[in-house]
């Protein structure tokens, strides 16, 4: 089993079919295996040997994915790495992942390089090696190694996830029982590539979905992209549906027939006002890295928006409490999930997912509950809970209250430290424009949809909020 084979598939299938629309112009899926061939090659030819991991920094174009099918082909493990990231947190993941080798679009994306450079159709990427041995694989522990991810570090230190060739097979074929995406379909593109690219971006490729990459993700660009290509599917975050939702301008999708909204949750105000707008549900999509995309919200899209959706069908989902004892239906408890394509192992620190599974699931550190019909509901993570007075507060639901004010563009909840509380709630927020800010007048509009002890004590004006790379709020 090797993913790389899928792109071969696909080339010999659709190869006049264009996979990617990026800044260099259409790129087709035979010239996509062409220049991946190119590119494997010359790794192969450098000295990369099989198992030594390979960083990827890329932007969101065609050369992320030559690089990582490349990287597959030579039978070496890739580790996409975020561009947006500072030169001092790329070279803390080159560390702490045991890279053998970095394969750049830009030289002075990362320290002053050695590397070779590789002439490709528009641009050249450069490769270097780092200092380990590659006879000393990265990976000793799991066979067939093809995929390592940092994890988002929202609250905390971020691991390292590694999967198999056959886990991201496996991951593929259960996402698209929800996805249902066909060669028939274009996806207009806005997150960055480094933090998705198994149940969307390698997907594509395996199903013939073409890429339409749209780097400005301002209102009026993503709808003038998606007309000029006709688009047939959006993917995005929820901050993207907001500025949709909230753009004042008439014009409208003139070929999207579905917008799947991912990284965290998103409110039911937002939804309804974006369905409202363009006449097109959103869609939830609950993924994890440990697990895939185990949850999707196809079936109540319209009437309950901000639900995660059902479990797929390839997927068993549990509520377990604090001893890790099964819930009913209805009570609020730890998420656990279990199905095809979870991850095989951490690299740091180093364990096989198997050793940390419970009776084969993974608790997936999210409160969670679930209705009688099957319904899930998303409560937040149980390392960002605030307890007030003994009431446990989840900042996703104070988020989503916050978010409804008008002009609100952004939201961030913590708990601070309270001598006789133990803690309050307090809320940052980015305003959309030169929206006036009455702080008195927020606090006001949640005291009308939340119990007292979850209303914020304080509201702060902030320009901007810590996000991380996949699109989800720095809780730490």
């Amino acid at each position: 089993m090797n993913i790389y084979n899928t792109l071969v598939t696909s080339a010999a299938t659709w190869p006049d079919r264009v996979a990617i629309v990026d800044a260099y112009g259409e790129f087709t899926f035979a010239a996509l295996l062409l220049e991946t061939e190119k590119l494997k090659d010359n790794l192969l030819h450098a000295g990369l040997k099989k198992d030594n991991a390979i960083g990827i920094l890329t932007g969101n174009n065609r050369y992320f994915l030559t690089a990582l099918y490349a990287t597959l082909a030579c039978h070496a493990i890739a580790m996409p790495i975020g561009y947006q990231q500072t030169d001092d947190e790329i070279e803390k993941a080159i560390d702490e992942a045991n890279l053998h080798f970095i394969l750049l679009e830009r030289s002075e994306s990362v320290r002053e390089s050695r590397g070779l450079s590789i002439s490709m159709q528009y641009d050249s990427l450069l490769l270097y090696q780092t200092e380990r041995s590659t006879h000393h694989p990265t990976v000793d522990f799991i066979p067939n190694a093809a995929i390592m991810r940092f994890t988002s570090g929202t609250t905390g230190t971020a691991k390292c996830v590694v999967l198999s060739h056959q886990s991201v097979w496996d991951r593929i074929q259960a996402a698209n029982q929800g996805l249902h995406l066909s060669d028939a379909d274009r996806v207009l593109w806005v997150l960055p590539m480094a933090y998705h690219f198994i149940v969307s971006i390698m997907l594509y490729i395996q199903y013939g979905v073409g890429i339409i990459v749209c780097d400005d993700f301002l209102a009026d660009t993503l709808v003038e992209k998606a007309n000029e290509y006709n688009a047939t599917v959006l993917y995005c975050a929820p901050l993207h549906i907001r500025l949709l939702a909230m753009n004042k301008n008439t014009t409208v999708f003139s070929s999207m027939k579905k917008v799947i909204s991912t990284t965290t949750g998103i409110s039911r105000s937002i939804c309804e006002m974006f369905h409202k707008r363009y006449h097109i549900p959103v869609i939830q999509a609950f993924g994890i890295i440990e697990v895939g995309l185990p949850i999707i919200n196809s079936q109540e899209s319209i009437d309950n928006p901000e639900a995660a959706g059902h479990p797929l069908p390839a997927f068993k989902v549990s509520f377990l409490d604090e001893n890790f004892n099964p819930l009913p239906a209805g009570k609020t408890g730890l998420l656990a999930i279990q199905g095809p394509g979870m991850f095989d192992g951490y690299l740091k620190p180093r364990v096989r997912a198997t050793d940390i599974f419970r009776g084969g699931m993974f608790i997936t550190g999210d409160y969670a509950e679930q209705n009688a019909d099957g319904l899930i509901l998303i409560r937040g993570r149980a390392n960002s809970m605030i307890h007030v007075l003994g009431n446990k507060v989840f900042p996703d639901e104070v988020e989503d209250i916050l978010l409804q004010y008008p002009g609100v563009l952004q939201a961030r909840v913590f708990g601070q430290l309270h001598p006789f509380l133990g803690e309050i709630v307090v809320s940052e927020l980015v305003l959309q424009d030169q929206q006036p800010f009455d702080a008195e007048d927020i606090i006001n509009h949640c005291r009308k949809y939340l119990s007292s002890f979850k209303v914020p004590q304080r509201v702060i004006l902030v320009q901007h909020i810590n996000m991380t790379g996949s699109g989800k709020i720095k809780r730490a």
